[in-house]
């Protein structure tokens, strides 16, 4: 496995859709899993899979200096800002422990390959208006605050080029009911299954997001790999706030049978931000990239795989 690109966090949302981008150009990858976690999909003998906790120093260690990656695509971490308010103190040990243990271990392992850092935009403070990258940093969250230090332990303690990302909201098949846009597509597809009720449990529906899909932010990943400047952030953004009530509209839309809105106060976040919308100058400019698919293609493929997601299960 000497000299593979590296995606750790590969079985989650966004790695798994990093390794399907990746196998266009690479003729083999190799992955890591969280042990104890979903087992990883064998299947394709391209992928190399490997269990190894981010948060085992040594066995970070160990795992790099047999591999001695060409490079590193940082996935693995904690990316649900609601659940860092409840358990903060995971959010940091994962984002920045994890970092740190992977950091040191290239360090130690020799390795001088650059390495794609999976940030986030809510390391920005909060803003009314369009953020850029010189936009002032002071994140409101638990969650910004972990990511906000990963960024600072990248640029203090490796020897390898960093390329900084700082992606804004994005969804797309295989997320995580835990965002909003994903919770709205799971219950529309229960409904439809009959096994809730015909409602839709919603938090704020007047708040704005810029939403990317997943699979045009991993190619922005792959871009930013190869063209990308090291130790300098670049934005992962539509350029364009769409507001939450309207993409529920768009799910309603498609569903299949009569669908009631509720709004349950407990979705309600803490300290939620109305507007959250970045500027992609710096990555269309530098880079050459920009949001190319619809978000009703997203909304639509995130409900059909809700749906095919459910009809597997039962």
């Amino acid at each position: 496995m000497a000299g593979l690109p590296l995606v750790t966090g590969a079985t989650g949302f966004v790695g798994s859709h990093l390794l399907t981008r990746l196998l266009e150009t690479e003729p083999a990858i190799a992955a890591w899993s969280n042990p104890g976690g979903h087992p990883p999909d064998a299947s394709d003998p391209r992928i190399h899979w490997q269990a190894v906790d981010i948060l085992d120093a040594p066995a970070v260690t160990r795992a790099l200096n047999a591999l001695q990656p060409s490079a590193v695509y940082h996935c693995a971490g904690i990316a649900d800002v609601g659940g860092a308010w409840q358990d903060p103190q995971r959010a940091l040990k994962v984002n920045v422990i994890g970092t740190h243990n992977l950091l040191e271990g290239l360090r130690r392992a020799g390795g001088r390959c650059r390495v794609l850092l999976t940030g986030s935009a809510h390391v920005y403070r909060q803003s009314s208006g369009a953020i850029g990258e010189d936009s002032p940093v002071g994140p409101a969250s638990p969650y910004g605050v972990s990511k906000l230090a990963q960024e600072m332990l990248a640029g203090r303690d490796s020897d390898c080029p960093m390329i900084i990302t700082r992606p804004f909201n994005h969804a797309g098949p295989g997320q995580s009911a835990a965002f909003a846009t994903s919770s709205f597509a799971r219950q529309i597809a229960e409904i439809e299954a009959h096994a809730r009720e015909p409602v839709v449990l919603v938090g704020n529906l007047d708040a704005r997001r810029d939403i990317t899909d997943v699979r045009d932010v991993v190619r922005a990943y792959a871009l930013l790999m190869e063209h990308g400047l090291p130790d300098r952030p670049y934005n992962i953004c539509r350029g364009e706030a769409h507001r939450i009530g309207d993409l529920l509209d768009i799910l309603v839309g498609l569903a299949r049978t009569r669908i009631e809105i509720r709004v349950d106060r407990s979705l309600v976040r803490p300290h939620d931000n109305p507007v959250f919308l970045g500027d992609p100058s710096r990555i269309e400019k530098e880079v050459g990239w920009r949001a190319d698919i619809p978000i009703e293609r997203t909304l639509a493929d995130l409900l059909d795989d809700w749906r095919a997601r459910l009809h597997a299960a039962s």
